[in-house]
């Protein structure tokens, strides 16, 4: 077939694209409208991950996988935007690896605003100045981010959904390699890419900053000082700075958790983590007591953390991964016979277990 005929062939398709696109946002609306009637969640991450998986079970096409997820991940950021005026708080600022979990999660449709602490993210949302917050959990390399546990202790805020975004951290300067003296990024990116540090610029200042974003801005401001940034592509991007190297994380399979709280917690969808948090009675045994509540319905507990409960000296509270969900009958006894051993049970929620 010629080009040009290819070509009408590919404008026509476009064409009907459009129009069934403009049909499926006209359903979108009048589910939006039902969702409001009767006071239901606008967002439904336990509806998006059951739609993701249907797409990809039904695609026989040559777009892959990973392709069609992306796609659809924007079809259905739009959507949402089209249902509510809807506002997600991170941790920011532009261009941090919590942006762009948010991004990865809601897509470029709605809006997004950044924060300059936890605490403020979970703050947007309790005083509903925005309907969803991002915020990292745990680091597959750095482990459990304390400050995002904590919050939880006093919050009424819900987990709703989780992201597992693979952290690709790369070199960034405005000026060749062999001009480097300084490298500025966020401890953690350090932490994640100390040994190629060593490797490649062992007689390097290190310059902790606040994030990613910042190190990328210091990095362009002060290139003629041999400023060098490390983080991620999209800080490069905003920061018109050129990627010298991809990937020097110390493990390739480096991946960050974030939660996405809110009001609520996500419906049963067969495939669920619930994550709670207890503290113990102060007698000897018990927290071993409360921990046979669990083998007793056979629950497999995916993560336990221990932070100090900061009401009183050397008493804990203890953050746990279940898997089901809170409504399951085993977790719900199990949780019930926590409760007999504990001083204080609280439920952060139940939501799809991704896997990676």
């Amino acid at each position: 077939m010629p080009l040009d005929d290819i070509r009408k062939k590919i404008d026509q398709i476009d064409t009907q694209l459009l129009d069934l696109l403009s049909q499926r946002a006209d359903a979108v609306h009048e589910v939006g409208l039902i969702k409001k009637q009767e006071g239901l969640q606008i967002y439904a991450p336990e509806r998006e991950d059951a739609l993701l998986k249907s797409l990809a079970a039904k695609n026989n096409g040559r777009l892959p996988e990973k392709s069609i997820r992306a796609i659809y991940r924007e079809i259905m950021s739009a959507a949402l935007a089209l249902e509510d005026d809807l506002k997600i708080s991170y941790l920011g600022p532009e261009g941090t690896w919590t942006h762009q979990a948010a991004i990865s999660k809601f897509g470029h449709s709605v809006n997004y605003t950044p924060q300059t602490s936890f605490s403020d993210v979970f703050d947007q949302v309790a005083r509903h100045q925005t309907d969803y917050g991002v915020v990292p959990i745990e680091n597959s390399t750095d482990g459990a981010i304390a400050s995002t546990l904590d919050l939880f202790v006093e919050s009424h805020l819900r987990i709703c959904a989780q992201i597992l975004l693979r952290i690709d951290n790369g070199l960034m300067a405005a000026i060749p390699r062999e001009e480097i003296k300084t490298l500025y990024s966020h401890p953690q990116v350090f932490g994640q890419c100390k040994n190629w540090i060593l490797r490649h610029f062992p007689n390097a200042d290190l310059v902790e900053t606040s994030s990613t974003t910042r190190a990328a801005a210091i990095a362009k401001e002060r290139s003629n000082e041999g400023a060098a940034a490390l983080g991620g592509q999209l800080a490069a991007q905003l920061h018109d700075l050129q990627m010298l190297e991809h990937s020097i994380q110390d493990r390739a399979t480096n991946t960050t958790r974030f939660l996405v709280i809110g009001e609520k917690t996500c419906p049963p969808t067969g495939n669920d983590r619930t994550s709670i948090l207890f503290s113990v009675h102060d007698r000897p045994g018990s927290l071993v007591a409360a921990l046979q509540a669990f083998e007793t319905f056979a629950i497999n507990m995916s993560k336990i953390e221990s932070r100090p409960s900061k009401q009183k000296d050397w008493e804990y509270i203890f953050y746990v991964d279940l898997a089901g969900h809170c409504e399951d009958p085993e977790v719900r006894q199990g949780l019930e016979k926590l409760e007999s051993h504990c001083s204080l049970v609280k439920i952060l929620g139940s939501y799809p277990d991704l896997q990676q």
